[in-house]
């Protein structure tokens, strides 16, 4: 991989031939699960070096995303939405208030609580990370026709389904009969 030289530009180039090669003499290429592993590791040091383009980490990225969809959230339900610990959300807002993206506001209800709303300077960093994300959608799935697309992203949702389902089993108590 290389990065651009270019001042302010920030792009990084895998040579397919390579990435072909390299993925081809993987002997676990075939088990679903490390493939999901790696894609998805993959993909989360692609957006590590995106969002650092735009001077952000990724977890910026994403809580900047959730703020633009679910506007109002409180940093408690943020830290549930991101499974990180409160403190964590509320270090990256301290930063993105900073960078005047975000800003927490009083809840009318509870003094306690502070909820997050995306402020103007983020709309122009966020309109970037859309096409960013969009860039990576487009690399992952090329070569894939529409058809493909659709039966990888059920096939995908049925996966997740399954494994949350599997995890609730396991976090309440076996019964009795169960137990047999």
């Amino acid at each position: 991989m290389r990065a651009s030289s270019a001042p302010g530009a920030c792009w990084w180039v895998l040579r397919p031939k390579v990435a072909v090669l390299i993925i081809r003499s993987m002997s676990d290429q075939h088990d679903i699960l490390f493939l999901l592993h790696d894609v998805a590791r993959h993909l989360r040091l692609d957006a590590d070096r995106r969002a650092a383009c735009h001077g952000l980490t990724r977890a910026q990225w994403v809580i900047l995303f959730r703020l633009d969809r679910q506007p109002g959230l409180s940093q408690k339900e943020l830290a549930e939405i991101l499974e990180v610990e409160p403190i964590t959300v509320a270090r990256l807002i301290d930063r993105l208030e900073e960078h005047r993206m975000v800003e927490r506001r009083a809840d009318p209800g509870d003094r306690r609580v502070w909820r997050l709303h995306l402020l103007p300077p983020a709309r122009p960093v966020l309109d970037a990370l859309h096409q960013e994300a969009g860039a990576m959608r487009t690399h992952a799935t090329e070569g894939l026709d529409t058809a493909t697309i659709a039966v990888v992203v059920d096939a995908l949702v049925c996966m997740k389904t399954n494994v949350v389902a599997g995890l609730r089993a396991r976090e309440r108590p076996l019964s009795p009969q169960e137990l047999a």
